[in-house]
């Protein structure tokens, strides 16, 4: 069982940049892969980054479209901690963002296994 809990997020104008943090419980957190989704008023959660568990200390990343290049996700497993550092950001980006941990880095949606509460982030412009 892993429990998560994000934070990190609030209110910036648009251009400034959050990042958010999401804990987990559990000894086995390493062995995950761990995402970001995000999910706006109306609309679908929707990916947005995901970082492997570490592979004899290399990690892979993927990251949505709508993302590359302006947000990094990274991860500090003796923290059992993962981040995200979002830059550039534009009202769009305007969700509840939810951390989530799979056993797959290439899971779809429905096949991560534990979530977060999720943390608000909202972009003014």
């Amino acid at each position: 069982q892993v429990q998560l809990v994000e934070s990190g997020g609030g209110l910036v104008q648009a251009g400034g940049s959050l990042r958010l943090s999401c804990a987990a419980s559990g000894r086995t957190f390493s062995t995950y892969a761990m995402a970001w989704f995000r999910q706006a008023p109306g609309k679908e959660r929707e990916f947005a980054a995901a970082i492997s568990g570490s592979r004899g200390g290399t990690y892979y990343a993927n990251y949505a479209d709508s993302v590359k290049g302006r947000f990094t996700i990274s991860r500090d497993d003796a923290k059992n901690t993962v981040y995200l550092q979002m830059n550039s950001l534009k009202s769009e980006d305007t969700a509840v963002y939810y951390c989530a941990a799979s056993r797959n880095l290439r899971a779809t949606k429905n096949e991560y296994l534990y979530w977060g509460q999720g943390t608000q982030v909202t972009v003014s412009s």
